[in-house]
């Protein structure tokens, strides 16, 4: 028996390194694909930018309109700023961040991901002047494409395009409010005024989205060509909605998905993709995760149905459902010819992220053709990025400067061109096609992880400039990835994804217990009169990591006072783990960022962890007006 044990022990182990290894450094990849964004960057480039052959441009963005727009990313291998696509890119990596953020961290690449997440949404900032305004577009993809120039010395249009209450585009807004949303919950730790107004402009921009309904491509005409909105905007509409929910717990936010989910087709769109067009995969896993914290209340049955969806798009992954997503003879998710791996990667995080939730949850994936559980779910996530790394029948990695075999002639302006720095001789607008673009030879500048668009549909890829449908790569094929390659580092074991959704600042915040506040003998605390407000502490969840037991507190504290509850100070006491829901000035506690006060008879509610006891609790002051 001891010998049988044994054996099964060391064959686990070797289970184990093999799914860690597989011939693949995640952790470089993971790293060359958060330095691709700095590679995207417009504006001024800041001291410790690291694509040493970039240089600042596009300086006058939207001076011509009277606003300040410099900055953001530009989307792929042109030179133009397209609002739609950006502001999912920092969605998506505001995601992979929120999940696997002590991942990112622990490979010392969580600050560069920030960073990247702040590039964009620094311009988001700027890019929304008024609560109904909201610039989508700087320069036009027309004049743009007909010229071959590097982005430092472009001679093309810059002109700027918006949206407003008379021009509506509620798939624009409503995609800016959810990077907003999400980002609010990145900067939560280390920088919560900065947390706040992502989380002001959020809200804002999801009322105007909401208010003034239209699809942003009948107002943004220009970006029809290039960034048609196809599937309308509902699912940016639910989109927002759930993201600003996992920024707040607000509970306008549940009820907007629970009432919307039927009409607006977040329950009734079983998906065969996901990205900057098509949201309802990722509304339904988000509804999915929601349902599985027990949060789902009185519209359990409406984000059950979105569950329903969820677990269709991810059986149809796995060849588990009655419509299956199409794949190459090598086993890449095929969904068009142009810059496929776009889905590759947004598919793939989905999954990696689903496979946590129902194995925090304990329970399998329900697919029509049998349960798959959640390993078989990462495995399929884990063989979708060894396709991307180079396991496929090419023996290529489509990562520019991964491996040995990578594209070396990317379609992208600024790394087919020498470099400003090297040579400021100016490049005309249609002699950069002459030289450069038509150039038979590697690119002069590296495009460090950048991920192009891929093969066809039967694993074929020509590695040619001019063949932009598989050599240009794009912003948001990165931005999934970054969660997918942190989560793939980690190996097979579960993570509780459960929890609570902020992630780790770069430099941790480690709470200390805060020492009982002196109290004066003639004046009692607040805490004294329970009549007006009472503190409930319970124990949601337990688990073990490292050999430690870690439990998540959740403390409700309810106004039982007949008025408005202001100017709260709580004093929490034996704390030993992070904690979120409140905001912490000196050695006190009080609302939370989106909180200003609490209304007669409401709850509010906030969480910590930590390997002990609960904490002690109790209320140092407040004001009822």
């Amino acid at each position: 028996m001891g010998s049988f044990t044994c054996t099964i022990s060391v064959l686990l182990f070797l289970g184990l390194v093999q799914f860690a290894v597989s011939g693949h450094d995640y952790k470089q990849a993971l790293s060359k694909s958060i330095l691709f964004f700095e590679a995207q960057r417009s504006g001024h480039l800041p001291p410790n930018q690291r694509v040493s052959w970039r240089s600042h441009s596009g300086l006058n963005d939207g001076k011509s309109s009277g606003v300040d727009l410099v900055g953001g990313y530009y989307d792929a291998g042109d030179n133009v700023k397209f609002g739609l696509p950006m502001a999912f890119t920092v969605t998506t990596m505001c995601w992979s961040i929120i999940e696997y953020g002590g991942q990112l961290e622990s490979n010392g690449e969580l600050g560069n991901a920030i960073d990247a997440v702040k590039w964009g949404t620094d311009y988001f900032i700027k890019a929304h002047p008024e609560p109904n305004v909201l610039y989508g577009e700087v320069g036009d993809g027309k004049s743009d494409h007909y010229c071959w120039q590097r982005p430092e010395e472009m001679t093309t249009d810059r002109r700027a395009y918006r949206i407003d209450r008379n021009n509506p585009g509620s798939d624009l807004a409503g995609e800016t409010a959810a990077a907003m949303a999400a980002a609010s919950i990145v900067f939560l730790r280390s920088d919560p005024s900065y947390s706040a107004e992502l989380l002001r402009h959020a809200h804002e921009l999801f009322e105007f989205a909401d208010k003034y309904r239209g699809k942003y491509d009948s107002s943004i005409t220009v970006a029809q060509k290039y960034y048609g909105s196809v599937s309308g905007y509902n699912d940016e509409l639910l989109w927002a909605a759930a993201w600003l929910y996992q920024a707040t717990n607000d509970k306008y936010y549940l009820d907007y998905l629970g009432k919307n989910g039927d009409s607006m087709g977040g329950t009734g769109w079983s998906m065969r993709e996901f990205g900057w067009d098509v949201k309802y995969a990722g509304v339904q896993t988000l509804v999915a995760k929601i349902l599985m914290q027990g949060k789902a209340g009185e519209h359990t049955g409406v984000f059950g149905r979105y569950q329903e969806k969820a677990e269709q798009f991810m059986c149809s992954m796995l060849g588990k459902s009655t419509k299956n997503i199409q794949k190459t003879p090598g086993g890449l998710i095929f969904r068009q010819r142009w810059n496929n791996m776009q889905f590759v990667t947004s598919a793939s995080f989905l999954a990696a992220v689903y496979s946590d939730y129902i194995s925090s949850s304990k329970r399998n994936l329900r697919c029509s053709q049998g349960n798959m559980s959640p390993s078989q779910l990462l495995d399929f996530s884990k063989s979708q990025v060894d396709y991307i790394l180079g396991d496929n029948p090419r023996g290529t990695s489509y990562m520019v400067g991964y491996g040995h075999n990578y594209p070396r002639q990317v379609h992208h302006r600024g790394s087919s061109i020498v470099s400003f720095k090297v040579d400021q001789k100016f490049v005309t607008c249609r002699g950069g096609y002459a030289k450069w673009y038509s150039r038979k030879a590697s690119d002069p500048n590296v495009l460090t992880g950048a991920l192009v668009g891929g093969p066809d549909a039967y694993d074929n890829f020509a590695d040619n400039r001019d063949n932009y449908e598989q050599t240009e790569p794009t912003t948001y094929n990165n931005a999934p990835l970054l969660g997918v390659l942190a989560r793939l580092i980690s190996g097979p074991a579960g993570f509780d994804q459960l929890l609570p959704g902020v992630s780790p600042t770069p430099s941790p915040v480690i709470i200390k217990p805060a020492p009982a506040p002196k109290r004066k003998p003639t004046t009692p605390p607040a805490a004294s009169s329970p009549s007006y407000i009472t503190i409930s502490q319970k124990m949601t969840s337990s688990w073990m990591n490292e050999g430690k037991v870690y439990h998540r507190y959740s403390t409700k504290l309810t106004n039982r006072s007949t008025k408005t509850l202001k100017n709260l100070k709580i004093s929490i006491t034996k704390l030993y783990g992070p904690i979120w829901g409140v905001t912490k000035t000196g050695n006190s506690y009080g609302f939370p960022s989106w909180m200003q006060s609490l209304p007669a008879g409401k709850s509010m509610e906030f969480v910590y962890i930590h390997s002990a006891s609960p904490a002690n609790v109790l209320v140092q002051n407040y004001s009822l007006e």
